[in-house]
C-alpha cells in the first residue's frame, strides 16, 4: 500500500491496496502527497527534532532549577546521575557563555541599544 489513483490536476484523489488499472502508481506510505490526503503531515526534518529535544532539555534543566531556588526540592533529592549530568550541562554552559561575544553588556560608551 498504497497505490494511488489521482485526478485531472494531478492531486491524489483515492488509495488503493492493490494495483489496479484506476490506481496504477505506487507511492509510499510515508511520501508528503499521500499524508495530506490523509490529513496529517510529513515527517519533519530529524534535525528540528532534535533542536526541539535541545530546547525541552533546557527547559526542564530551568525547571529543575527554579524547584530548587524555591526550596521545593534538592538537588541532594535527585538520582546522583542527574546531579552529574545538570552540574556537566550548568559547567559546560558557564564555560561557553564566558568564551562568547557579549553585544549587551555595559560598557564605558555608555548604551548604545
Amino acid at each position: 500500500m498504497p497505490y494511488v489513483a489521482r485526478n485531472a490536476e494531478g492531486r491524489i484523489e483515492s488509495l488503493h491496496r492493490e494495483r489496479s488499472p484506476q490506481a496504477p502508481e505506487f507511492v509510499d506510505e510515508r511520501h508528503p502527497e499521500v499524508l495530506a490526503f490523509l490529513g496529517g503531515r510529513a515527517p519533519q526534518n530529524p534535525q528540528d527534532f532534535s533542536r526541539l529535544d535541545a530546547d525541552f532539555v533546557r527547559v526542564i534543566e530551568d525547571v529543575i532549577d527554579t524547584l530548587i531556588v524555591k526550596n521545593i526540592i534538592n538537588i541532594t533529592d535527585l538520582p546522583g546521575e542527574a546531579q552529574a549530568k545538570l552540574f556537566a550541562r550548568k559547567s559546560f554552559r558557564e564555560r561557553v557563555s564566558k568564551s562568547s561575544l557579549r553585544l549587551f553588556e555595559p560598557t564605558d560608551f555608555g548604551d548604545v541599544v
